[in-house]
């Protein structure tokens, strides 16, 4: 069993922000699986499915970016999971819009979804999918840039690297993320849109 954890805000309102493209992905990841979510009797909204034989969640928090972490506790305790069967799916301003990058473990990186799910499961060491949002902004407006949407153009980047996302999360399902590692390795040159 792994789940695959996307961090955002519930609510249309926030539906197009940079600061859900983990539940963008999600989404996607839901589309292309013929998937949908639904309520738990938890604090997110999850949906189960299976590929290669094996089963795995997608999970969207329902507690708001900030308190991300109450969620995932919740999401671990209910399916008893191992950490390193945790892989979540995260917006970065360090990495250029629709830039992918995957990390095994470490801190928060100023990411307050992260430094919640650290501070909750008292762990850092869960595997990340990093998507980049870029990060043009003034200083002192990065609540503003996180919390305003992507524009067309931005969207059609972030399908493409999507399908890459989408090859990632299927390797992590079947085999955790050494696996994952090396799909990145082998298909992180190509163009993302023969990934489709």
């Amino acid at each position: 069993m792994r789940v695959i954890v996307g961090i955002g805000n519930p609510g249309s309102r926030y539906k197009n922000n940079r600061h859900n493209v983990g539940f963008q992905f999600l989404d996607f990841f839901s589309e292309k699986k013929k998937l949908s979510f639904k309520a738990s009797n938890f604090c997110y909204h999850f949906s189960e499915g299976q590929l290669f034989g094996d089963t795995f969640v997608l999970m969207r928090p329902d507690t708001y970016v900030n308190n991300s972490g109450l969620a995932v506790l919740e999401c671990i305790k209910h399916y008893k999971l191992d950490i390193v069967d945790l892989l979540v799916v995260v917006d970065d301003i360090n990495l250029d819009l629709a830039d992918i990058r995957i990390r095994k473990s470490g801190g928060d990186g100023g990411h307050n979804g992260l430094s919640s799910i650290i501070y909750n499961i008292q762990s850092k060491n869960f595997p990340r999918l990093r998507i980049g949002i870029g990060s043009n902004f003034k200083s002192g407006n990065l609540a503003e840039y996180v919390l305003s949407d992507f524009d067309k153009n931005d969207f059609m980047l972030l399908e493409k690297s999507f399908h890459l996302g989408v090859r990632l999360v299927e390797s992590f399902i079947s085999s955790g993320y050494n696996k994952m590692l090396s799909t990145f390795s082998r298909l992180k040159n190509l163009d993302k849109l023969n990934l489709e």
